[in-house]
C-alpha cells in the first residue's frame, strides 16, 4: 500500500520539494497551498499523514491542527508540523495542539523522510483481529478488558486499563496532562490535571513487576509518552 501524504504549504518551492522527496521515497504526495484547499481533500479522502506548515494564508496550520483534533474522523490523523519557529516554546505549543512531530525549517529531505517514516511507524497500530493490542510482550484485550504481560495477567482498574490502551495505541507522541484528560477521562468530566500523575504512577506500579513500566516516559515540562524500542 502506498501511503498518501497531504502537504499543506503556501511556499511553492518548499511544497514542491516536499512532494518530490515523498514521491522519491515511495509515498504519494498531495499538494495544497492553504487550509481552504486542504479541507475538502481531508474530508473526501483522509490522507495517511498530514504535513502542515505553521504559517498559512487565512487559517494558520496550528489552528487547523487543533480543529482536526476536535473531530472524530480526523482525531487520530498523524500530523507533522513545519515551521520556521524552532524554539522549545513553539514546539510545546505544537505538541499541545496535537501534532505528532515538529520539523523546523530549513530541513533536509533525508530528515523529512526519516520523520515521515517514524510517524507512520508509530501510528500504524499493532491491533489483532480480536481487538488485542500487543507491544513487547504486553497484551491489552479490548474485548475481555484483560491485560497480560508475558502471559501473566495484571490487575488494573478500568481507568488504568483505558490509560494504558491509549498510550499503546499512540506510541511515541508526547501528550500533555490536559490532552490525556480529554482523551481518557473525557471532555465532560472535571478532573484536576494532577490526577493524571496519580494514575500514571499507579499504572507504572502495576507494570513494574514485568518491567513494562519503562514504556511510560515522563517528558519534563510537557507530559507523558509511550516509548517503544
Amino acid at each position: 500500500m502506498v501511503h498518501r501524504v497531504l502537504v499543506v504549504e503556501d511556499e511553492t518551492d518548499i511544497r514542491d520539494l516536499v512532494c518530490h522527496a515523498l514521491e522519491a521515497a515511495g509515498y504519494q504526495g498531495i499538494p495544497a497551498e492553504s487550509v481552504e484547499n486542504a479541507q475538502p481533500l481531508v474530508e473526501s479522502n483522509p490522507p495517511d499523514l498530514l504535513i502542515l506548515d505553521w504559517m498559512l494564508p487565512g487559517q494558520s496550520g496550528i489552528d487547523f491542527a487543533r480543529r482536526l483534533r476536535r473531530t472524530e474522523p480526523t482525531k487520530s490523523m498523524p500530523i507533522i508540523m513545519l515551521s520556521a519557529k524552532g524554539d522549545a516554546e513553539d514546539k510545546v505549543k505544537g505538541l499541545d495542539a496535537g501534532i505528532d512531530d515538529y520539523l523546523a525549517k530549513p530541513f533536509s529531505q533525508k530528515e523529512l523522510i526519516a520523520r515521515v517514516k517514524a510517524v507512520l511507524r508509530r501510528t500504524n497500530r499493532e491491533i489483532g483481529e480480536d481487538g488485542t493490542v500487543q507491544v513487547e510482550g504486553l497484551a491489552v484485550d479490548t474485548v475481555s478488558h484483560m491485560v497480560s504481560a508475558n502471559g501473566q495477567v495484571l490487575s488494573l482498574s478500568l481507568l488504568e486499563f483505558n490509560l494504558l490502551h491509549f498510550f499503546l495505541t499512540h506510541q511515541g507522541r508526547v501528550y500533555s496532562r490536559a490532552q490525556l484528560l480529554d482523551n481518557v477521562w473525557g471532555h465532560d468530566r472535571f478532573v484536576e490535571e494532577r490526577t493524571v500523575d496519580v494514575h500514571v504512577r499507579r499504572l507504572r506500579k502495576a507494570l513494574e513487576e514485568t518491567g513494562h513500566d519503562r514504556l511510560i516516559k515522563t517528558v519534563r515540562g510537557v507530559g507523558y509518552r509511550c516509548a517503544v524500542n
